[in-house]
């Protein structure tokens, strides 16, 4: 397995002979509503797109998993697999092949098996999803959840091998985390014994630069480094990676 980390939440995940991108953002900005005066992210050397893409996975339909200008420039052939929301949001930008997934359902791109849990809630009325994706070939496994939403229905999966979730915490007064890290990340780490966990949304290296009138409020706490002493302080053995943007990684597995 390898994985490369294209910044915030996208990833190019190699794994199962497959080359999965996931949650992409890379060319232009992010913007919510189309409200850059509130909030507005930026990438000072935006990533290149990735060659030989097998296939798209978005776990929510808002921009920052679902980019819009990133989506309109990739290969509408490619099969996209996401949530109903971000399923919408391919589909009205003419894509092909796109699988929208429910809760509790699967699917599947060659030899690489890809569940959907609970993710985040969005609202009052709509949880998005995190995935669980599986080797079916060398029964190697992955979950992701990219703002610390966990849901119960992990402890009934068994050991997984690598986590990506967020390690960091970001809150906004009055609402409090919306990325959550920190004692957060241990409930999957607890749950699925990971061999590995790596950090999603934000990390050491990062080129992404926010503006806007909200920027100013939204703190930031936790990090690789304070995990990696929950976890010694808790006797686990999960192994912290902090790839740099663009650093390919082979996971270090145990067979």
């Amino acid at each position: 397995m390898h994985l490369t980390w294209l910044d915030s939440n996208s990833w190019l995940i190699e794994m199962a002979q497959q080359r999965i991108l996931l949650d992409p953002w890379l060319v232009g900005p992010l913007v919510f509503g189309n409200t850059p005066w509130f909030f507005k992210g930026e990438k000072n050397r935006p990533p290149s797109i990735p060659e030989a893409v097998d296939g798209i996975l978005l776990s929510q339909g808002l921009p920052d998993h679902a980019h819009p200008e990133t989506l309109k420039q990739l290969d509408h052939q490619i099969p996209v697999i996401g949530s109903a929301n971000a399923a919408k949001v391919v589909q009205d930008l003419g894509y092909i092949q796109v699988t929208a997934l429910a809760h509790g359902e699967r699917t599947q791109l060659a030899n690489l098996e890809i569940l959907a849990l609970p993710g985040a809630p969005i609202g009052p009325f709509l949880v998005e999803n995190g995935y669980l994706l599986k080797d079916l070939e060398q029964g190697t496994t992955l979950y992701y959840e990219p703002h610390g939403y966990h849901a119960a229905a992990l402890q009934d999966l068994g050991s997984v091998d690598v986590v990506i979730t967020p390690l960091t915490s970001l809150s906004l007064p009055l609402v409090g985390a919306f990325i959550r890290g920190g004692e957060v990340a241990l409930q999957p780490v607890e749950w699925l014994k990971p061999q590995v966990i790596l950090s999603t949304t934000t990390g050491a290296g990062s080129d992404v630069e926010f503006s806007g009138f909200l920027n100013p409020f939204i703190t930031e706490a936790d990090g690789p480094e304070v995990f990696q002493g929950l976890l010694a302080d808790r006797n686990l053995s999960t192994q912290v990676l902090t790839p740099k943007p663009g650093q390919r990684v082979a996971v270090p597995l145990a067979g």
